[in-house]
């Protein structure tokens, strides 16, 4: 027994040196299925060769059995099926990989074996297998159930089946699933309703995104497919997005757990004052007074303490600035009341002095309020900066954080600044664009709300805290969309200038419109020169008068008028036609008809 003890400390290091045997992580059993040779429609080039990746990556991966087939008939894959059950039931991890044709009819979808016909719809209940056969399949695994599709192809099966019933449906792709067994997940390689593509290489981009990140040993398998999902729409150019569905809760689910070693068991020394600003953050979250108080109850003094104490005389400093407001309103309205109703004098003047006594108090209520705001922000800043400069320090002391104390404590250069690093990560996923000096400015609380808006979470914008670091940095790609100036347009994680070919530009919509030709000058059109010097207001106008007479005799004075320089002007009325008199001249004098003369004889 004596030999036996001395020996459990060396069998302990020994397990600590070589790693965690992988039986100890669980055991995982999967299954995978490839149909390429398809009897009854083209073959498929890539399906065995995605199927040889996946099974080859679960062996490396540990995992205690990787069953792997291919090119199965439907009874064949019914045999498989039952077996893999079998297999199931002690296991803790299940997964099944099929990669192949499937089709969707009715809401339900199908995988296709290579000897299905297809030739009506209704085939598919006899010669095809439902998912809901291969969920009964993974149902006995404890821990996770795991069904990989790589089989959203363009189907050639719809397009040559007979309906039997008009009003069947057929869909392009796979049917969306909501898995009804606790601890399930369906990974499709594209979105319900759409189609994968096969890549132009020996695998599809699904399965080497696959292969690539969904055994990383400790990565959660919802992580996983987050990062295969950027990586297909990346090399797809945006055109096939993976989906998962169903739910896990809250702990890790790795397909590979990481393993232990020596220095990994070295545990950190406990430092209880990164629990109290952990719970002080939480509690600043919260930012109600049941929450300081609870925070104050479990850490009654230190630095922390002091912190909280500040905070809830800031709230209850509000709150009394609120009573206050309001009491103020309701003293006017009574004022005004009274006055409106004719009250007596001394009814009044009382109700004036409480309105004015209610007004003084909101006044210094206001100013209470605020100097305690400055106060504790003031101090959140002082702990924001030390818990830059030294993370796992301990405050040397528990002095009111408003005094001089806490100030001595903030070092003259913080070489890992927290703003600064929230900042940068706010950049990284696409949310910030200033330039991170670490100086959480309004531009960076706009920036952090952003993220809280596209990401989902609720963290406190007002201070750059280790949460908001935290969860910035989980975030392993873009998250806030990306948003050009005109002129350009977003082409991956920047923006580029749009050019358009010769003869286009670009339009305030931002596409290339055709130019418009621009409309050629008019010629300058030359005035006509008759000689005719009078003024405007003597020219002859033709009129309309009875019988033309007006008319005619301003087209004489007209023609006269031309040939002055020559033989002389002239006039026409009723009597006739006559030669204007030596030293005189006609004037156009308007109108014109019977006892009008348009024109009348002016000698000087």
């Amino acid at each position: 027994m004596r030999n036996l003890l001395r020996l459990c400390p060396l069998l302990l290091v020994a397990v600590l040196l070589f790693g965690m045997d992988p039986a100890l992580a669980g055991n995982r059993v999967a299954l995978v299925i490839a149909n390429s040779a398809y009897q009854h429609a083209p073959s498929l080039a890539n399906p065995v060769n995605d199927g040889a990746v996946m099974a080859k990556t679960l062996k490396e991966a540990g995992f205690n059995s990787v069953d792997f087939r291919h090119d199965l008939s439907a009874l064949d894959t019914r045999r498989v099926l039952r077996d893999f059950a079998d297999a199931t039931r002690n296991a803790d991890i299940a997964v099944v990989y099929y990669a192949g044709h499937g089709i969707e009819v009715e809401g339900s979808n199908y995988l296709i074996p290579v000897d299905a016909k297809l030739e009506r719809d209704t085939d598919v209940y006899d010669e095809a297998l439902s998912l809901d056969r291969v969920l009964v399949a993974v149902e006995p695994a404890k821990q996770l159930r795991l069904v990989i599709l790589d089989a959203c192809r363009d189907n050639p099966f719809g397009k040559t089946m007979k309906r039997t019933v008009a009003t069947r449906g057929i869909g392009r792709g796979l049917a969306q699933v909501e898995p009804t067994s606790p601890n399930t997940l369906i990974a499709y390689s594209a979105k319900a309703g759409f189609t994968a593509q096969d890549g132009d290489g020996a695998n599809s981009p699904f399965t080497v995104a696959l292969s690539k990140h969904l055994t990383t040993p400790g990565l959660d398998v919802r992580r996983a497919f987050g990062f295969v999902r950027d990586d297909v729409l990346k090399s797809t150019g945006n055109k096939q997005e993976p989906f998962v569905y169903g739910s896990l809760g809250g702990e890790d689910v790795p397909l590979v757990p990481v393993k232990v070693t020596a220095a990994a068991t070295v545990a950190p020394a406990p430092n209880p004052q990164a629990d109290i600003r952990r719970d002080y953050e939480l509690a600043l979250q919260v930012g109600n007074k049941a929450a300081w108080a609870a925070f104050l109850a479990q850490h009654p003094d230190g630095f922390y303490a002091s912190l909280a104490k500040l905070q809830v005389e800031k709230i209850g400093a509000e709150q009394a600035h609120a009573a206050a407001t309001e009491k103020a309103k309701q003293a006017e309205a009574e004022r005004d009341r009274l006055a409106a109703l004719g009250a007596q004098k001394d009814a009044q003047a009382k109700a004036a002095a409480d309105a004015k006594a209610a007004e003084q108090a909101q006044l210094a209520a206001q100013k209470a309020k605020e100097q305690a705001q400055q106060q504790a922000a003031a101090a959140e800043q002082q702990r924001v900066n030390l818990a830059a400069a030294a993370p796992s320090a301990v405050p040397a002391s528990t002095a009111s954080p408003a005094g001089t104390n806490v100030a001595s404590l903030t070092p003259a250069t913080a070489p890992a600044d927290l703003s600064r690093s929230v900042q940068t990560e706010l950049g990284r996923v696409g949310c910030f664009s200033g330039t991170a000096d670490g100086n959480w400015s309004t531009s960076s609380q706009r920036s952090l709300s952003q993220f809280n808006r596209y990401a989902g979470t609720k963290l406190d914008v007002k201070v750059a805290s280790t949460d908001a670091l935290d969860a910035v940095k989980a975030k392993p790609s873009r998250v806030c969309p990306l948003v050009c100036e005109h002129g350009f347009k977003a082409d991956g994680d920047k923006c580029t200038k749009i050019v358009c070919r010769e003869g286009y530009a670009v339009n305030d919509d931002n596409e290339c419109e055709k130019k418009r030709a621009a409309k050629p000058a008019k010629p300058a059109t030359a005035k006509r020169d008759d000689g005719d010097e009078r003024p405007a207001r003597q020219r002859p106008q033709a009129g309309g008068a009875a019988g033309g007479y007006g008319a005619a005799a301003g087209i004489a004075a007209a023609a006269g008028a031309g040939r002055a320089a020559g033989g002389g002007q002239v006039i026409c009325n009723s009597t006739g036609c006559r030669p204007v008199s030596r030293g005189c001249h006609l004037e156009y004098r308007g109108g014109g008809g019977p006892g009008n003369d348009a024109n009348a004889e002016v000698c000087r």
